[in-house]
């Protein structure tokens, strides 16, 4: 069980089979395609796995990917207390690299206490080419 999740906090079948595909993984994965993984294992509906992947987000242990409508899983230790995630994809390769960033965040906190935004998490998505390409 990953770290992340509080001892009171026990994943079902689903939300660990979920999971475990999303660690797995070398790039981002779209629902359907985690369902096409797992048809195997007993996830026959979409739903099944969107309910797992909510949870998962909940628990700070995977991550949507909105520009990608993707879901990847979480590469970051204790994500679940950050306000602000932060993500750098390649456009190239697919690879995505997960950063926390405390300048970022205040930064970004900075910018919605100035405009009286009571901002409660943010995602910054950063798209552009890694270093390896």
């Amino acid at each position: 069980m990953n770290e992340h999740v509080h001892a009171s906090e026990k994943l079902t079948k689903n939300q660990s089979l979920v999971l475990g595909t999303l660690e797995k993984a070398d790039a981002p994965l779209s629902a359907y395609t985690i369902l096409d993984k797992l048809r195997t294992e007993g996830l026959r509906a979409p739903l099944q796995v969107y309910r797992a992947l909510e949870k998962l987000v909940e628990f700070g242990l995977a991550h949507r990917l909105e520009s990608l409508n993707a879901f990847v899983a979480c590469r970051h230790s204790g994500c679940g207390g950050h306000k602000t995630i932060a993500f750098m994809i390649c456009d190239q390769c697919g690879h995505v690299r997960e950063i926390s960033d405390n300048a970022l965040a205040g930064q970004l906190q900075l910018l919605a206490k100035k405009d009286r935004f009571a901002m409660k998490t943010s995602t910054v998505e950063l798209r552009g080419i890694c270093g390896e390409c």
